[in-house]
């Protein structure tokens, strides 16, 4: 689909819709150069930005819980599905907590 116009090095510097007098050559749009051009990380990459979003989500949320505690920040401050969401989460993280606790109170095993 995007024809790409090249620089003297032979790199993707632009792409468009429709053929234009400097980008003529045509590429598919899964090629690894389009790809590459348009920010798209290698298919291994996918997965761990995948877990650094799921830590990062995770210390943004502890920075809330902190703010929160500090009365710098009010949850009511946040928009109404930032609400929903922490707390859904907050919630999710209760009952795995919960369901995790593998010893009964302070016994020794």
């Amino acid at each position: 689909m995007p024809f790409v116009q090249r620089n003297f090095q032979g790199e993707i510097v632009a792409m468009f819709a429709t053929a234009q007098p400097q980008a003529s050559e045509w590429l598919d749009a899964q090629a690894a150069e389009v790809r590459a051009f348009v920010g798209e990380a290698a298919p291994g990459a996918t997965a761990a930005f995948g877990n650094l979003d799921s830590d990062f989500i995770r210390v943004l949320e502890d920075v809330i819980d902190a703010l929160i505690d500090k009365n710098l920040l009010r949850l009511t401050d946040l928009p109404l599905e930032a609400q929903r969401k922490l707390l859904a989460r907050k919630d999710l993280r209760q009952h795995l907590r919960g369901r995790l606790d593998l010893g009964p109170g302070d016994d020794v095993i």
